[in-house]
């Protein structure tokens, strides 16, 4: 593998007959910022999960910081918001982050808790359960248990989605933040807008095929064009 903080070679991911990610290349330096877009079903998740070493490649090869995104060396670098939260229920705020940041060793951790809590406006929510949340406040849990280790690739699914305004503008500055400070970012949306905001590449996917790609700050009209085609494409 390659110096690449996220690098991809012929990447394959099949589910019986059915394609989700297709002979796909792909190389992300540390500190980079890639969006991904297409359509339902194009194979966008299934493509975050990979990187995120929950799902392993029918074909080909994926490494995080050189090492099989699967291993555990590779997952400890990551941190990871699914389309899901995937939070338990009937565990706080704060015991959600506390479980998080125990199982990737990160040290005082009640502290770290604390002030990810604090970052996302949830200080006075932090020992309510998490079922008794709305769905924006659970967003903004997970996304705090994504960061609770300092991760330096951050994989995002739909961050935004739940989010009040307030929520939504502190999130693109933390990772406008996370970007200067050489976080590598991978976010999958159906943003256009917010892609080329907070992005320096882009790929749009259709039907587990990349459809088009660019390796400079993507312009908006451009990944609009590519976006729509790969939607009536899958039409």
């Amino acid at each position: 593998m390659n110096g690449a903080a996220i690098s991809a070679r012929g990447l394959a991911k099949r589910f019986g007959r059915a394609v989700a990610i297709a002979d796909l290349d792909l190389d992300i330096p540390a500190g980079g910022s890639l969006a991904v877009l297409g359509p339902n079903g194009a194979g966008k998740s299934t493509l975050l999960r990979l990187m995120a070493g929950l799902a392993r490649p029918t074909a080909g090869s994926l490494a995080i910081g050189g090492a099989r995104a699967d291993r555990r060396e590779a997952r400890a670098r990551v941190g990871y918001l699914g389309h899901a939260t995937l939070l338990y229920p009937t565990l706080t705020a704060r015991e959600n982050l506390l479980f998080a940041a125990r199982l990737y060793g990160v040290a005082d951790a009640g502290a770290r808790c604390a002030e990810r809590l604090a970052e996302e406006g949830l200080a006075p929510a932090a020992d309510l359960p998490v079922a008794s949340l709305s769905l924006g406040m659970a967003q903004r849990v997970a996304i705090a248990r994504a960061l609770v280790h300092d991760p330096s690739v951050l994989l995002l699914d739909e961050p935004f989605t739940g989010l009040d305004r307030r929520a939504a503008e502190r999130l693109t500055r933390r990772l406008e933040a996370l970007r200067r400070r050489g976080c590598t970012i991978v976010l999958v949306t159906h943003d256009v807008e917010r892609a080329a905001q907070l992005a320096d590449s882009a790929v749009v996917l259709a039907r587990g095929r990349v459809t088009h790609q660019s390796t400079d700050v993507p312009d908006p009209d451009s990944l609009e064009r590519a976006y729509l085609a790969a939607t009536d494409s899958t039409s």
